[in-house]
């Protein structure tokens, strides 16, 4: 089982980049950063965790771009993933997001891995001209128009919200194309939407106890005829125990995500030190040296201000 690492990206506190490097030095497997890209000040869309218009942090109004985030991150590491919790691609125009996660592949060396999300906050789809009640059939659609660009020489999608003529598109991807996993409540519409459609189901911050819903996953995407396993990633909002953290591994949860604190730099790289060494991903030494790394890093981009 991996482990995965989310920044709550916003213009203020540690950044992208540096965040990623010091995951990556820790041993952590995948870095991950989510997307809005705005927050309508009047709304009736309820957040999922406080139940009404009020959101629970400031930085959902202050969030940096996914894609130029990740860019960052790709020029300082060489090997951790690079993900969204979540991105919302129906957000963006499908050809020019095609281009731009086809590129961030390619310079990174084959790390993508797409989270995408249906969008809970529908006043912000609305501002992009997403009908609410067809938020699903719209990704649906970004994500196949994609992945033609994606692998085929010459590429065209004809589709209710998508549609381009025979068209040249590279780079393509390193991957055969990049993982898509889908961030949302376990259910049963949503589990039948990602066996016949993405790689995996992130789970939301208020699904903890999914024994029963891994189980409703594996049954979907057996009738959905998918060979292996979907991924299972699980975003722990609460510290769990080690027996949820057993419990998630023999029920074949692949990744754990943890979050970082909104902390300045010095404190997340050393929080980054210890949660590795909680987590086995490195010794003492190791995790001594990361730190060490992080701080020396910082110094030298202070002195070269």
């Amino acid at each position: 089982m991996r482990h995965g690492i989310v920044l709550f990206t916003s213009d203020r506190g540690i950044t992208p980049s540096v965040a990623a490097k010091a995951a990556e030095d820790n041993g952590f497997d995948t870095f991950y950063v989510p997307e809005h890209t705005h927050i309508p000040a009047k709304r009736a869309a309820a957040h999922p965790g406080t139940g009404d218009e009020s959101l629970p942090d400031d930085r959902y109004m202050r969030t940096l771009d996914p894609w130029v985030s990740l860019a960052t991150a790709a020029a300082v590491t060489s090997r951790i993933r690079l993900a969204t919790a979540v991105a919302l691609p129906v957000e963006s125009d499908p050809i020019t997001l095609a281009k731009t996660i086809a590129s961030l592949d390619h310079l990174s060396g084959g790390r993508v891995t797409v989270g995408a999300g249906f969008g809970w906050n529908t006043d912000e789809l609305n501002d992009h001209h997403v009908p609410a009640g067809r938020r699903r059939t719209v990704l649906r659609e970004y994500l196949d128009a994609m992945r033609a660009l994606w692998n085929q020489e010459e590429a065209s999608y004809d589709g209710e919200f998508v549609s381009f003529g025979p068209s040249w598109a590279w780079p393509k991807p390193v991957q055969p194309q990049p993982p898509v996993l889908i961030g949302a409540g376990g259910g049963p519409k949503t589990f039948a939407w990602i066996a016949a459609n993405a790689d995996g189901w992130i789970t939301t911050p208020l699904e903890q106890d999914i024994t029963d819903k891994v189980e409703a996953l594996y049954d979907a995407w057996r009738a959905e005829g998918r060979a292996g396993h979907p991924e299972i990633v699980v975003l722990a909002a609460v510290k769990p125990s080690a027996e949820d953290i057993a419990t998630w591994e023999r029920i074949g949860v692949t990744e754990i995500i943890w979050g970082l604190p909104d902390k300045p730099e010095d404190e997340v790289i050393s929080f980054l030190g210890r949660h590795a060494r909680r987590l086995g991903l490195r010794s003492d030494d190791d995790a001594g040296t990361a730190v060490e790394a992080g701080a020396t890093g910082h110094a030298e981009r202070s002195g070269s201000r």
